[in-house]
C-alpha cells in the first residue's frame, strides 16, 4: 500500500502489474474499498498495470468534513494520477465508482482512454432515500454502520450466492461495517446529488455499460439509459445483484477484458 498527499490529506492506493502495461483505474463503491477488486486482479494484470485506490472517506484514505461531491472524489482521481504522472489511463468504476467515472468522462475525457460504468446510473436515488440514511449514520456512528452490513448483503448480492458463498461475502460486507460513518455519509450525499441526465449524452469515449440482471439499486434499466444515449456504448446484462464483479467473478472479468483491450 501506498499514498499520495492530497491538499487535506492522503489518498491511499495500490499499484500492481508490468511496469510499461497500459494503466487501468479501479474505483470502489460506496462502502466498501480497493479490496473489493481482489477477484479481479489475476485477470486484469495480465494486460494492464492495475491502480486501485480507496475513495475519501473510505479504507485508509483521508476522512474530511463532508458532505462530499463527485466533482470532488473525480478530482482526487485527477490528482492521483498527476502524482504518479500518469496522463492517461483506461477507467472502471462500479456504483458510486460509476457516477465518478462518468464525471471523468464528462470532465476529463482527456485523461481516459476507455471507461466501464458498472452496476451504476446517471442518477442513483433521491433525497428521500439518502437522507435518512446520512441521518441515522451520523447520529449513531459505527452502530449504525453494523446495521447497514446486515442490510446491505441484500442488496449486493442475490440471496443464491449469498447462501453458497459466505467466504466471498463477508470479507466484502465487512468492509462496509468498518468504513467511516463521516466518511459514508459525506459520500452518500455526493452520491445523492450527482445527476448526470442531462451530461451524459455529451460522452465520446468508448463506454461499456455492465448491469446485474436482479440489481435492485441501478437496474439494468438505468444501464440502458446510460448505453443509449452514449454514442456506441456497449451494454453487457450479467445474473448478479448490485456487486457484479464479486459475484459474477469470471463472468464480470471476461467482457470487461474484452472490451478494455479492444483494437
Amino acid at each position: 500500500m501506498s499514498a499520495v498527499q492530497l491538499a487535506d490529506g492522503e489518498l491511499n492506493y495500490l499499484l500492481e502489474g508490468p511496469a510499461n502495461a497500459p494503466v487501468l483505474v479501479l474505483s470502489n463503491s460506496l462502502g466498501t474499498d480497493l479490496h473489493m477488486w481482489d477477484n479481479q486482479i489475476a485477470a486484469f494484470t495480465e494486460h494492464f498495470r492495475v491502480l486501485r485506490y480507496d475513495t475519501r472517506g473510505h479504507g485508509r484514505s483521508l476522512v474530511t468534513e463532508g458532505p462530499y461531491s463527485i466533482e470532488q472524489n473525480g478530482r482526487d482521481v485527477l490528482a492521483l494520477l498527476d502524482a504518479l504522472d500518469i496522463r492517461q489511463v483506461y477507467f472502471c468504476g462500479l456504483s458510486m465508482g460509476g457516477l465518478i467515472g462518468q464525471w471523468l468522462a464528462i470532465n476529463a475525457p482527456q485523461r481516459l482512454h476507455r471507461v466501464v460504468l458498472c452496476n451504476t446510473a446517471a442518477k442513483i436515488g433521491s433525497a428521500e432515500i439518502w437522507d435518512p440514511r446520512i441521518e441515522t449514520v451520523l447520529r449513531n456512528g459505527p452502530a449504525a454502520m453494523v446495521a447497514l452490513r446486515d442490510a446491505s448483503i441484500a442488496r449486493w448480492f442475490t440471496a443464491q450466492f449469498a447462501s453458497r458463498e459466505p467466504g466471498k461475502v463477508e470479507p466484502v460486507v465487512g468492509m462496509l461495517a468498518q468504513t467511516s460513518p463521516q466518511g459514508y455519509a459525506a459520500n452518500c450525499a455526493a452520491v445523492r446529488d450527482a445527476d448526470y441526465r442531462e451530461q451524459i449524452a455529451s460522452i465520446r469515449l468508448p463506454v461499456l455499460v455492465v448491469c446485474g440482471t436482479q440489481d435492485a439499486v441501478t437496474t439494468p434499466e438505468h444501464g440502458r439509459f446510460m448505453s443509449e444515449r452514449i454514442v456506441g456504448a456497449q451494454q453487457v446484462d450479467l445474473h448478479a445483484a448490485h456487486l457484479s464483479s464479486v459475484e459474477a467473478g469470471a463472468a464480470f472479468s471476461e467482457p470487461v477484458l474484452a472490451f478494455l483491450t479492444a483494437q
